[in-house]
């Protein structure tokens, strides 16, 4: 066996880490971890690239698969015709049975940003999958509250794995020279869903789908198409049942839409506009060219902005030229159960949201809340007219260029001392919340999850970097920065075992140094959701 598990055995982890599953997670890391990692490679070429002064483009040597009308994509498989509304959330077993009883569409099952990757969670989030599917899923919480799946119609489950870039440090696989190293997240997440699934989600009449993140180009896209062709041969299915969500929240993506559908167009079902992490992408590759490029307080960064246009109207029509579904991001608003103020406006915020998304002819849309269905359902119902989705909606009124996706100046706005603090605070607590095993956090009536955290920081470290100022006159310095993290942190509410002075260290290295870590999240696991574990609580295989 090529998989060494090193995580405690934990009640029922033996269910999902079986020697046969452990073998096919070992199949796919011998054969494409080298592939992951030449991506990865390439990734780094790309944002040096830029970060010297060459802008992103559409792909001269591509421009013939853009401009050939005539291929398509595999498009939704069974259970997947309307989506117009898609419900996301972590996988623990009180969120997949909430998810499932929820009413929506499609349930985004998130093993990667809404997830913070504990060797616990990501384990208990495949046996709530496991279950969910066979119609077994019962929880009983610590408080004695009983979750289980009692809907009569439950959403068609779409799986998101963690990105490629992310590890497994409690999987270790020996390579051909005897070498121990990590297993890839992305390998393992999807790996273990698919192996033990996948026959049972066609039996149902569904199928094994996932959503992709994090994608870079079509490279990147042509290895998941590889992983899926071998994953139907290994496992015996028609080549073409694996269908594929790629989310196009990477500005590199954004320049490569046609060419991501054509790769993986045997498996490929639609595309997401990613808002979030596509804003943290803009950041994060042109954090060092100039004013040009700085946004904002992260409240002024608005879906109508004419950059953010560019990148959803092109998204919608390339999409329907392809006959792939155009799904819509998340609003961030929630509701607050306690506070009817501010469920009046989250929902006013919501609905405005999900109008300009059906209006501009997206199929449909995510939402991070059951309360926020009814409303967003609502708007998508007044465009669809009784249709399953708006593939029939071509957009030529729309032709997006370069430099309208580079066009970040556009973004206008201010910084302010209070935008500051508040990215400080929300990167803290966030990151606390996930150190504690929390992927998605409300917090101040937000929806947080580990993008909205890497805007948060990313955008601290380039105003503090680019020398900006505060409209109140205050030059972003590092010592004007350190002085308002401690003012945050003292203002913080403290509890019995919350981890705030970890992730405020934590913010310190990904956002006060000269080095810019290219994701929080991989300095933060390797440091503190290790598990160190006896021989004795080794599972060996």
């Amino acid at each position: 066996m090529d998989i060494r598990v090193v995580g405690p055995l934990k009640p029922r982890f033996e269910e999902i880490l079986t020697e046969d599953a452990l073998k096919f997670v070992g199949a796919l890391q011998a054969k494409f971890a080298g592939k992951r990692h030449d991506r990865l490679m390439h990734r780094m070429e790309v944002r040096n690239h830029v970060s010297n002064g060459r802008d992103l483009k559409f792909l001269p040597e591509t421009e013939h698969i853009r401009n050939d009308g005539s291929w398509k994509v595999a498009g939704f498989g069974p259970g997947l015709e309307d989506r117009r509304i898609e419900i996301t959330g972590p996988t623990d077993p009180k969120m997949t049975a909430n998810a499932m009883n929820s009413g929506a569409n499609v349930w985004l099952a998130d093993q990667e940003d809404a997830t913070s990757p504990t060797w616990h969670n990501v384990i208990t989030g495949q046996l709530s999958l496991y279950d969910a599917i066979r119609g077994q899923l019962d929880y009983t919480s610590p408080e004695g509250k009983n979750y289980s799946v009692t809907a009569e119609q439950t959403p068609t489950i779409v799986m998101r794995p963690r990105g490629l870039h992310m590890v497994e440090k409690h999987l270790l696989y020996r390579d051909q020279n005897g070498l121990e190293v990590a297993t890839s997240g992305s390998l393992v997440d999807y790996g273990l869903y698919v192996f033990h699934n996948a026959k049972q989600l066609i039996e149902n009449g569904k199928g094994p789908y996932f959503y992709i993140p994090k994608l870079e180009n079509h490279l990147e896209a042509r290895l998941w198409d590889e992983i899926f062709s071998f994953t139907e041969e290994y496992l015996e299915i028609p080549h073409g049942t694996i269908r594929a969500t790629i989310l196009i929240e990477t500005f590199g993506a954004a320049f490569e839409m046609d060419e991501i559908l054509y790769e993986l167009r045997d498996h490929c079902a639609g595309l997401n506009a990613g808002r979030w992490d596509y804003l943290f992408s803009i950041i994060k590759n042109y954090r060092t060219r100039g004013t040009s490029f700085v946004m904002p307080d992260r409240n002024q960064i608005l879906m109508t902005l004419p950059f953010m246009r560019a990148y959803t109207e092109l998204l919608v029509k390339t999409c329907h030229r392809r006959g792939a579904h155009a799904i819509g991001g998340m609003s961030a608003f929630i509701p607050n159960r306690r506070d009817p103020e501010v469920t009046e406006r989250a929902l006013e915020k919501v609905a405005n949201d999900k109008k300009r998304e059906a209006t501009d002819g997206f199929d449909g849309s995510w939402v991070a809340h059951p309360d926020l269905i009814g409303i967003a359902r609502a708007e998508f119902d007044a465009v669809l007219d009784g249709k399953p989705n708006q593939l029939d909606r071509q957009r030529p009124d729309v032709e997006v260029t370069a430099k309208q996706l580079l066009d970040i100046r556009s973004a206008g706005g201010e910084i302010t001392e209070e935008g500051v603090r508040s990215n400080i605070s929300i990167a803290i607590r966030y990151i606390d919340a996930w150190l504690r095993g929390v992927g998605a956090a409300a917090l101040d009536n937000l929806m947080e999850d580990a993008a909205t955290a890497e805007i948060s920081r990313s955008q601290i470290w380039q105003w503090m970097h680019q020398g900006a100022k505060t409209t109140e006159g205050t030059t972003i310095t590092k010592d004007w920065v350190e002085a308002q993290i401690q003012t945050v942190v003292q203002g913080l509410d403290r509890t019995d075992g919350d981890r705030i002075d970890c992730a405020t260290n934590i913010f310190r290295d990904v956002a006060m140094q000269d080095d810019y870590p290219t994701f929080l999240t991989l300095p933060a696991y390797s440091h503190y959701l290790v598990e160190e574990t006896s021989e004795q609580d080794m599972i060996k295989a």
